[in-house]
């Protein structure tokens, strides 16, 4: 059915259908009869799927990433789609615009999406007051914090810091995002020496509230796919010996050579869906190879199948999480992916997605 709405959906501007899903998923979480039917047609539970990592359970591997629910506002509908954890975000200490429109654009020949969004958000503070109830969302959330476009990177750890101190207390694990290729200069942050200054920055600022009664948190890096091999080696053993508690590979990709003759391929932003599939998870199976023994690593990019997220969980992957997959899959994308994990640890002689985490690295 979705594949029917969807040839209507994409004669509209993208930004435009994802504010409008948007609303819509408002309106549901209002209901407790929408929830629960939203629960009944989508929710896949089953022990064989459940993940636990740093004290937290997931009921099942399949997350949403983050730039969906910039503002964490219907982080409880979307866990009623049967998401296993929802990241919020990318939120910034102050509110802002984001880069001028349009700014979202869609391959749809490649099943693929170039987005230059820029961190549009409201800001910590307002993302605080919808968090006020995330540990009732059944499932973990996370959040994932950035700089202000205005920030200069010598003040950017301020920024981060800034969020902790605004929302250290509502999530369940923090994501440092310093691989948006949409905000100037931000992946500069991801220099050997400027990184490990920045997560020091943040894991003081952690251990500052911590010692003023705040529950401890994960805090995880999100790396992206366009460094050379010996750069990422350096990050991730980097951010590892700094005291990172994940990685999440990958971010968004600003090359063009899978959709190069498609009339969008000069759009400036970073590219997701499709494309990115096997690159991410190449780098997903290098990052388990490097620091897998010593962190989880979640792997993102290109999953719109149980077979592209299997992939990349015998590649490394503890977690994994959609996006582009669900604009171009629809909502029942993480109870297809569910239920074909669990055909594919059957065949496997897996009595449990633990079991395969990282079999094709080895």
């Amino acid at each position: 059915m979705y594949q029917l709405v969807r040839k209507f959906l994409f004669q509209m501007d993208a930004e435009e259908v994802h504010e409008k899903t948007v609303h819509l998923l408002k309106v549901a979480e209002k209901s407790a009869a929408g929830k629960s039917l939203l629960k009944m047609m989508y929710q896949v539970r089953d022990e064989r799927i459940e993940t636990k990592l740093w004290g937290i359970t997931f009921p099942n591997p399949v997350g949403l990433a983050a730039g969906f629910d910039k503002n964490a506002e219907v982080y409880h509908a979307l866990a009623a789609l049967g998401f296993g954890f929802v990241e919020v975000g990318t939120i910034t200490p102050q509110g802002q615009p984001g880069n001028p429109k349009p700014r979202l654009f869609r391959l749809v020949e490649h099943g693929a999406i170039i987005n230059r969004m820029g961190f549009n958000n409201l800001g910590a503070y307002l993302a605080s007051q919808n968090l006020i109830d995330y540990a009732y969302a059944d499932i973990p959330i996370g959040i994932n914090i950035g700089k202000n476009k205005i920030t200069p990177n010598e003040h950017a750890a301020s920024d981060y810091s800034k969020c902790l101190d605004m929302l250290y207390s509502y999530g369940h694990y923090f994501v440092i995002n310093v691989s948006s290729p949409n905000t100037p200069n931000l992946r500069d942050l991801q220099e050997t020496e400027s990184l490990r200054s920045l997560i020091r920055a943040v894991k003081d600022k952690a251990s500052e509230l911590e010692s003023r009664g705040a529950k401890a948190k994960p805090i995880l890096l999100k790396v992206a796919p366009d460094m050379a091999d010996e750069q990422m080696r350096d990050v991730v053993q980097a951010a590892v010996a700094e005291g990172i508690s994940g990685i999440i590979a990958t971010n968004t990709t600003l090359s063009r050579e899978p959709v190069q003759d498609h009339p969008r391929a000069n759009e400036a932003g970073g590219l997701s869906g499709k494309p990115l599939e096997a690159r991410a998870t190449a780098w997903v199976k290098e990052i388990y190879q490097e620091v897998g023994d010593k962190v989880p690593v979640i792997g993102v990019g290109g999953i719109f199948t149980g077979e592209d997220a299997y992939r990349k969980i015998r590649a490394g992957a503890s977690l994994v999480q959609v996006y582009s997959g669900m604009a171009y899959q629809g909502p029942g994308i993480v109870k297809m992916i569910n239920k074909q994990l669990l055909q594919f640890l059957k065949r496997d002689g897996f009595s449990h997605i633990s079991e395969a985490v990282g079999v094709d690295a080895r």
